[in-house]
């Protein structure tokens, strides 16, 4: 007499073919999740590219009704100056880097993100964007990073310590030196000149980079890059 099969006979998996399908997902998983940080990182780098522009829309609006003069009197005021008045938003002023918590207030705790170059202030005063001999290189803007392993910031509102600066390799509030940029497994960092073109430049290296301030045969302008004269 011949049996029947059971409902579902021959249907399950057998243990190789269950390891053959996980090993499968692992690494589709191992090609998609690196793929995914690359494309978080790329966006939060046009973020920041952005909240930039915006900034130097706003410096140069300050400077449009003062005559071309730079605004804030110390590293500490300049941002004073800008908001509400010329920004849209404090949070322009906080990078999609930092990950501390956002704030519209503007108080004494808000995080900024963001240096002005130290050298726009002579005397206790701003000078006026006249004195800049190569706007397309001297660097105005940028990431204010503390000293760490991975990419933190420091800086806060209206507070003098720590306050936020950015002035040749330091890319810092003031006292410590950051270790590498922003991105690109912190190669590079983004940076608005005094053209107020923003542009991702390497961090250091022989050629252009951030944190040359002084002329080589690769970077001439190297100087120019920190120091308006």
């Amino acid at each position: 007499m011949i049996k029947s099969s059971p409902p579902h006979a021959g249907l399950a998996f057998t243990l190789i073919e269950l390891l053959v399908v996980i090993a499968g997902i692992a690494i589709i998983l191992g090609i998609a999740v690196p793929s995914l940080n690359s494309a978080f990182e790329r966006s939060k780098a046009t973020k920041d590219m952005s909240n930039l522009r915006q900034i130097g829309t706003a410096t140069q609006m300050y400077m449009n009704d003062n005559n071309g003069v730079f605004p804030g009197s110390t590293n500490t005021t300049w941002m004073l100056q800008l908001n509400q008045k010329y920004l849209s938003t404090w949070r322009v002023l906080e990078s999609p880097f930092d990950k501390r918590p956002t704030s519209e207030t503007g108080g004494a705790t808000t995080a900024i993100s963001y240096g002005i170059n130290s050298n726009v202030y002579s005397g206790g005063a701003a000078i006026s964007a006249d004195k800049v001999t190569k706007p397309t290189v001297f660097i105005v803007f940028g990431p204010a990073q503390a000293s760490a392993t991975t990419v933190n910031f420091q800086g806060v509102g209206n507070s003098a310590n720590p306050g936020v600066q950015v002035v040749g390799a330091l890319s810092t509030p003031p006292g410590t030196n950051a270790q590498g940029g922003t991105h690109s497994n912190r190669a590079k960092i983004n940076a608005m000149c005094a053209d107020w073109h923003v542009e991702s430049m390497l961090w250091s290296g022989t050629g252009p980079a951030f944190t040359n301030a002084t002329a080589t045969g690769n970077d001439p302008d190297g100087y120019l890059r920190w120091n308006p004269l």
